[in-house]
């Protein structure tokens, strides 16, 4: 029996083994919320940081008004000139409309008269 080599067991906590060899050993959890990037920056870096994001944005943010309001002033334009074309056709629709009546009393009166036999 003194051949036998003596295998060593993996300590463990309690003194027991779970047969799991690899699993490595627990800690306690890290709590902690915070990014890496607000652990180590200061805070002066941080507030520049926000500033000037913030003032990335409202310059953005004026730009896309700038852009609306342009695009808006076109379309409004466009409407207008759109309406008054359409004016334009309904009065010239008007004309000739009034103008073939006229054109067709002068004809009834002209045959009216006995000098031109119409």
């Amino acid at each position: 029996m003194d051949s036998i080599p003596i295998i060593s067991i993996a300590p463990s906590s309690g003194g027991r083994v779970s047969g799991k060899a690899w699993k490595a050993q627990k800690t306690a959890t890290v709590r902690s919320h915070l990014q890496d990037g607000v652990k180590t920056k200061s805070w002066e870096d941080r507030v520049a940081a926000t500033k000037k994001a913030q003032a990335i944005k409202k310059l953005q943010l004026e730009l896309t008004e700038e852009k609306q309001a342009d695009v808006a002033r076109r379309r409004q334009i466009t409407q207008a000139r759109k309406k008054a074309a359409e004016e334009r056709r309904r009065l010239e629709e008007d004309k000739a409309k009034m103008g073939a009546r006229k054109a067709e009393r002068l004809r009834r009166r002209a045959g009216r008269s006995r000098k031109i036999k119409g």
